[in-house]
């Protein structure tokens, strides 16, 4: 299988999950010793300075990845358009991660509707700034067309696969495929609910399917219970166990 980057939507580690992890200096710290990426949400709602990008690189080791979900306010309030300042902004506090910034996440409000040209501007208007890899989110079904697809193929940008799916199209990856990213959000309940093993088992057959795609970045979003980190660490040995029986394939199998 290609590389998997497997992680959570923010680094909390509920009480009962702590023996999954080895010691460190911060919850983080912590953290980092059982997984190699973590999604930031909290800049969805707030900004953080440059100075805590950078201590919360430094918290990491060096093949750990962070990816960090754009303002509220350039997706939700702007809509995408007269974007140019809050971008700016953000991708100047970000830039404190320096290579440890693995991808940034865009997620469209439910109500914006694909639109060629706002996309196409905006997507420009971010690539003329930044060749971070980024992942979009959209939730409205007039996203899911070839159409849209080909537009976000021309600007570099994958399209999110999602769990639950607002529509077939959106539980696997689009746009530029040549990496993806699924977030897991919890079903049937969003955010409260745990995976059972045999969906994630079913995830491991699908990212088994993308192989040769680049890297994988896997997110469970299900965070309200805690449930995010059990579920990373079973999908993670799911994924241990599905290499080990590809390597012990006789060749020509």
């Amino acid at each position: 299988m290609g590389r998997v980057r497997v992680g959570c939507a923010g680094w909390s580690i509920p009480g009962r999950h702590r023996a999954l992890f080895d010691g460190g200096d911060s919850q983080l710290a912590r953290y980092a010793t059982r997984f190699g990426a973590v999604e930031i949400n909290s800049s969805f709602y707030r900004p953080h300075r440059h100075e805590t990008y950078r201590r919360w690189a430094g918290s990491v080791p060096r093949g750990f990845r962070f990816s960090v979900k754009l303002p509220r306010t350039i997706s939700h309030d702007l809509r995408l358009r007269g974007a140019a300042p809050s971008l700016d902004r953000f991708l100047a506090e970000v830039d404190g991660l320096g290579s440890r910034l693995g991808a940034l996440l865009l997620q469209f409000p439910p109500s914006l509707a694909f639109d060629a040209r706002q996309a196409s501007a905006f997507l420009r208007l971010f690539r003329r700034r930044s060749d971070t890899p980024l992942a979009c989110e959209p939730r409205h079904a007039s996203w899911f067309t070839p159409r849209a697809d080909e537009l976000l193929r021309m600007h570099g940008a994958t399209r999110v696969a999602a769990d639950p799916a607002r529509v077939p199209a959106a539980a696997v990856p689009g746009g530029d495929t040549r990496w993806s990213y699924w977030r897991w959000h919890g079903a049937p309940r969003m955010y409260y609910s745990a995976y059972p093993d045999d969906a994630l088992a079913e995830l491991v057959g699908q990212l088994r399917a993308a192989h040769g795609r680049g890297t994988a970045w896997v997110i469970l979003d299900n965070t309200a219970h805690g449930h995010a980190v059990d579920d990373a660490a079973r999908l993670q040995s799911l994924l241990a166990g599905a290499a080990t029986r590809t390597s012990r394939r006789p060749r020509g199998a």
